[in-house]
C-alpha cells in the first residue's frame, strides 16, 4: 500500500465553505451512520477538517455568517457564471454546472489534487 501525501490545492472561499459543510452535515448530525456507512472515511473526514479549522482564521471571527455568505456567493458565480440570487437549498445538485458532469478527476480550476508533486 502506497501511503505517499496527496496535496489538494483549493482557494480560500473554497476551503471555507467546505470546513462549514463538513461541521453541518457531519458534526452536527444526529444520522452519522447513514452519512457515513464505512468507518474507515472518518481517517480523512478528521485529518482535512483538522487541517481547515488550523488554517482559516475565519472560523473563529465574528462575521463568520457574512463572510460565509460572501464566500459562498463568489463560489457560485465562479461556477454558474454569475449571482444573481443566492441558491436555495438542494439548487447547487439541481442546476450542476457541466463541470460537474465531466469524468472524475478532471478538477479544471476549480480545485488541483497534486500527488507529491
Amino acid at each position: 500500500m502506497n501511503e505517499e501525501a496527496i496535496t489538494i490545492k483549493l482557494t480560500r472561499d473554497q476551503a471555507f465553505v467546505l470546513s462549514d459543510w463538513l461541521y453541518q452535515v457531519v458534526f452536527q448530525s444526529d444520522d452519522l451512520e447513514g452519512i457515513m456507512h464505512d468507518r474507515a472515511v472518518w481517517s480523512p473526514i478528521y485529518a482535512i477538517s483538522g487541517t481547515l479549522d488550523k488554517t482559516l482564521g475565519e472560523i473563529f471571527m465574528p462575521d463568520y455568517g457574512p463572510r460565509l455568505e460572501a464566500a459562498k456567493e463568489r463560489l457560485r458565480a465562479d461556477l454558474y457564471g454569475g449571482a444573481d440570487e443566492p441558491a436555495t437549498s438542494g439548487q447547487d445538485t439541481i442546476d450542476a454546472p457541466q463541470a460537474h458532469r465531466i469524468e472524475r478527476g478532471t478538477a479544471g480550476n476549480h480545485g488541483e489534487s497534486d500527488q507529491g508533486r
